[in-house]
């Protein structure tokens, strides 16, 4: 699959970033879509970060077991 991108700005920047970074012209512009992304991601409240977690976890039945000090000494033999 490619990707054709008409725009000068565009060429220039990618051109620019290439440069700096030693690399081609396709690598500049997926380390700078890849890093955008990363950004935009870590920008995100942390609710909206943890909530797939949040729902893995909700989606285990409950044992009804409480998880006390003496659970968990149980679980290193103490």
């Amino acid at each position: 699959m490619s990707l054709t991108i008409e725009s000068e700005e565009i060429e220039l920047l990618a051109e620019r970033l290439a440069a700096v970074t030693h690399v081609n012209k396709a690598e500049a512009v997926r380390m700078a879509l890849s890093n955008e992304l990363q950004r935009r991601e870590a920008s995100l409240p942390l609710a909206e970060r943890i909530k797939p977690l949040l729902d893995r976890i909700d989606s285990y039945p409950s044992t009804g077991l409480e998880a006390d000090k003496a659970f968990f000494d149980s679980l290193n033999d103490e």
